[in-house]
Parts: structure tokens; C-alpha cells; sequence
């Protein structure tokens, strides 16, 4: 399958970054190349960019794809959580700006054998890293009814959690659970018929929930933000994110709201006793979303929201 992917408020993250033709960036999840390849073509042959993805198959396409480009590429098939280290093994001392795009790509939803999509049938899989050992699979036929009913309700926030989790392990005693159908066929028999479409797909929540889960792509998220921008941004630096559901934008805003705060008491207090001083300046206070039009040509774009802050 070909690897197509259209990036999400392309102009807009350019433009958030700033971009130096002798600096050196991060993009933390590659996916097709596009933000990169933006970026590489304002740098020059003394500018760097670093580029991460779990997907190999990303890696290989967007190599080949930036490969004209004239300024140093360092690919790194890791989670950009791990950002520090690969820094340091290439003797980076710092960045002059980061972006993540922390939505999943159109190849991965697109190719059915990758098992992101509920529109489509496939293996259960959902898996960033293609040798991941944790798939939706497992997650589906291993879990307690406990454990997916909280993973649906907190990854999720769908409120049919409990019916759904105890119909996926009722029927998983008669057979396992192997495609993306049978997951959908179960989903959308546990909803009420008048609940099942009043927002989006029925299995829209679930399969959200579940790919959070066998990715982690919430867990260490508020560190590894801080810690990019503390650690990785030099002064003057940007640290852009688009986020896509609302439990990465809260993790993102409160984050952000920190590193941008000259008090964070509590504020029944009459003075600070935190002594906290701001490290960074919101470049908008509110979140950058897509246009219209982009909406209209990219559908998937329309709950993106892009946050950016730069480092004092």
C-alpha cells in the first residue's frame, strides 16, 4: 500500500516554528514526511533535523522522501519520548524547536491490515510499532472486564464502558476476538439503538480507547512535554503540538499553562508561597485550529487544535 498521509495544519505549524535556515529541529512523529519535509526545505546544509516514528515503514518512506533536502537528517525509529537520548548520541546540545503531531497517520488508519479503522475489516492490531508485543488483540481477549471498562471510560470517556466491556468478555468465552469487525459487531450490539449514532460512529470512543492503550500514547506524555522543553529547547525555542482528542489537548494546555505561570498557588491564597516564575511565553493563548476550507478537503482535520509555546 501506498504511503499517503495529508499533514494537518501544514502552514500553520511552519509558521508556529519560526524556522532558522542554520537551526535544528525535532519532529517527533514523521509519519508521511509532510511537516518535515516543510521544514527541511527552510534549512540549509548547516541546519539539522532530527525525525522520530514508531513505524518503520514511515521511516523508510520519509528518508527516501526528504533525501533531496540538503541539511543533516537523523532518523530515529523510537518513541520521541526518548528524545534525550538520542540527542545526546548525536551531540546535540539543544534545539531551536519541536513539533508533534500526535494524531495517527492516514496510511496507518487507511491500511485495513494495520487494524486502526472501524470502517474497514482487519486484524486486530492497532499497533504504531509493527513488532510491538501489545495489540488490540490482546488487549480485547486479555483484559478483565474491570480493565476495559475503565480503559473505554477514561481513553474513551464513552459511557457505555461496563455494557460494552462485559459483552466484549461474553463473547470472547465462545471464540476469540480477532478482526476489527467482529470488535464493531460487538460495540454497536451493546449500545442502546437511539444512543448509537447520536455521535459519530458507535465504535469511534472504543477504538480510540483501545489504541491509546497499546500505544501508551497518554502515559508519560506531561513529563516528556516538560521535559522537551526544559531539556531540548534552547532559549528562544518553540515547542509546537497538535493534539486531536480532548485528553491530549488537557494534558497539553495544563503543561503548557505551567511553563508559561509566574504563580501556581492555590488561589484561595492571599499571596504566592511558590515562588514560581514563568519559563516560557504562550505564542497564542488559544489553540490554533484548522480553517474551513482545510476541513472541508480534510475532514480528519476538524478536531485538531495546535498549541505553542516559546522557552524564556
Amino acid at each position: 500500500m501506498e504511503f499517503k498521509h495529508i499533514s494537518v495544519m501544514l502552514e500553520e505549524c511552519i509558521n508556529a516554528l519560526n524556522i532558522k535556515p542554520n537551526g535544528t529541529y525535532m519532529d517527533g512523529t514523521l509519519g508521511g514526511g509532510g511537516h518535515s519535509s516543510e521544514i527541511a526545505a527552510r534549512l540549509d546544509k548547516s541546519g539539522t533535523l532530527v525525525m522520530f516514528d514508531l513505524d518503520k515503514t514511515a521511516i523508510n518512506f520519509a528518508s527516501q522522501k526528504l533525501n533531496s533536502y540538503t541539511c543533516k537528517k537523523i532518523f530515529a525509529h523510537t518513541n520521541f519520548k526518548n528524545f534525550k537520548s538520542v540527542l545526546d548520541e548525536n551531540g546535540i546540545a539543544g534545539l531551536d524547536g519541536i513539533l508533534l503531531d500526535l494524531g495517527v497517520s492516514s496510511y496507518q488508519i487507511d491500511n485495513s491490515e494495520r487494524g486502526f479503522s472501524y470502517m474497514q475489516d482487519g486484524p486486530l492490531n492497532m499497533a504504531m510499532d509493527e513488532n510491538a508485543e501489545l495489540t488490540a488483540e490482546r488487549v480485547v481477549n486479555e483484559y478483565s472486564s474491570d480493565d476495559l471498562e475503565r480503559i473505554f471510560r477514561d481513553y474513551g470517556e464513552e459511557r457505555f464502558a461496563r455494557s460494552i466491556a462485559n459483552r466484549i468478555v461474553a463473547a470472547r468465552k465462545i471464540a476469540p476476538i480477532h478482526t476489527t469487525k467482529q470488535l464493531v459487531d460487538i460495540i454497536t450490539s451493546s449500545i442502546p439503538p437511539k444512543a448509537r449514532f447520536c455521535s459519530g460512529h458507535p465504535a469511534k470512543r472504543v477504538f480510540q480507547a483501545i489504541r491509546i492503550e497499546v500505544n501508551g500514547e497518554l502515559s508519560g506524555l506531561r513529563e516528556a512535554l516538560l521535559s522537551m522543553f526544559r531539556e531540548g529547547l534552547r532559549s528562544g525555542g518553540r515547542l509546537a503540538v497538535i493534539t486531536f482528542h480532548s485528553l491530549e489537548d488537557r494534558i497539553v494546555k495544563e503543561a503548557f499553562h505551567l511553563l508559561a505561570s509566574d504563580c501556581i498557588c492555590d488561589k484561595r491564597l492571599p499571596v504566592c508561597v511558590c515562588h514560581h516564575k514563568a519559563e516560557g511565553v504562550l505564542v497564542s493563548k488559544k489553540p490554533i485550529i484548522p480553517s474551513d476550507a482545510e476541513i472541508n478537503s480534510n475532514p480528519r482535520s476538524h478536531s485538531a487544535k495546535l498549541r505553542v509555546i516559546e522557552k524564556l
